[in-house]
Parts: C-alpha cells; structure tokens; sequence
C-alpha cells in the first residue's frame, strides 16, 4: 500500500482506538474484531514489552488495518516502530529530537501538543494536523474552539478523556478530524477476549461520522 499521509488516515475513522496490549496473542483476534467493525486504523500504544511484536503481527495478518506505534518518547522509538511495520506514529508531545526522528522515518506522525506555544512549535516544523493531549485537562471542547481562531489551518485529533459519550460532541467541532479512544478496548475486554464487544464498540464508533 503507498504512504499514506496524515490526513489520509485520519479521515478513514472517526475514531483510532489507543490500543494498550499485554499479551501478543491477542494482537490479531483484537485487530480483527476493530476492523470487521468498521475501524481500520490502530494505535498500539509502546506501553508493553510485546508491544513492537503486536504492530508486527498485525500487519502481517491483517492487512486491511493501518497500525500506528503510539506513544513515542524517544528517538529510538522510532527505529524501533519502522522495523515494526508501523504506518504511521503518534507521540505524547513534540522535542527537538523527536522532530528530527520523525525527519528520518518514512512514516506521517501525528504529534501531541498541549498549549498554543507548541502548536506554533509543531506548525513550524511542518505539522498541520496534531494530536491534542490530554485533551480535556486541556481544556477540551472549549480549548479546541479557542485554537480555531488563531490556527485555521490546523487540524485535530483529541486524545485523552475522550469517551463514547462524549466522543461526538468533539467530532463535531470543525477543526476535529477524529478522535482517539481507548474505550473500543478496555483492559478488562482484552483480558475476557471479548471479541464481540469490541466489535459491537467499533462498528458504534464507526458510525459516529454519520451522524
């Protein structure tokens, strides 16, 4: 499949689970109830020891599914996610060494910022499509309608106390492409391997462009 840029994968859900895996066996059934679900875009989250061998197994077994390594802190994460397979990368927040990290890889990142201060820092390093985190400590909704102003051109993804409640009231603001969840795939469904639940949350979450 060709590179896809940023904005590409973005719109392809309303929703990209943050996906926290402890166990490899579940990486494919998990992948696949998303995606038979209607959420193709997956952020496994580097929060694990198997989490590199997760982003592995999915792109080797189920390939309709486009798989980010989220939580990149250091340079090194990045190396590690391309040896991966990973399609795109997502970081907490933006340094100097991430930007040029992410300058050396072939794959769109989606970085984190917080305040308008590193919104300016990520959009002079090129980035015009960011993900908001912790989005509701950062002032949430209100917060995204105040960056509007100043910053039309930029696009977001919220990420943090983002809820399926609340989930359509973000997706709603238009400077919101999508919004990233954890709900889709709680600790709890993982461990029951509960497949169809989230297939259940993902095919719900899928249809909240639709609405």
């Amino acid at each position: 499949m060709r590179t896809l840029s940023l904005r590409d994968i973005m719109m392809m859900s309303p929703v990209i689970p943050v996906l926290t895996v402890r166990r490899i066996e579940h990486a494919v059934p998990l992948a696949r109830a998303l995606v038979q679900g209607g959420v193709r875009v997956l952020e496994v989250t580097l929060r694990t020891e198997c989490a590199l061998d997760v982003i592995a197994s999915i792109r080797a077994s189920v390939p309709e599914a486009v798989v980010g390594a989220g939580t990149l802190t250091q340079p090194d994460d990045f190396t590690a996610a391309v040896h991966a397979g990973a399609q795109f990368g997502v970081t907490p927040g933006l340094t100097p060494a991430l930007i040029r990290a992410a300058a050396l890889v072939d794959f769109p990142l989606l970085p984190g910022i917080m305040t308008p201060s590193e919104l300016m820092a990520a959009r002079a390093a090129g980035y015009s499509a960011c993900k908001l985190f912790p989005a509701q400590a950062a002032g949430g909704i209100a917060m995204l309608q105040a960056l509007a102003g100043p910053f039309p051109d930029v696009v977001f993804c919220p990420t943090g106390g983002i809820t399926r409640h609340n989930a359509p009231d973000y997706l709603a603001q238009p400077n919101v492409s999508c919004v990233g969840g954890s709900w889709l795939a709680s600790a709890e469904a993982l461990e029951q391997e509960d497949w169809p639940k989230i297939e259940s949350l993902a095919r719900e979450a899928a249809a909240l462009r639709e609405l």
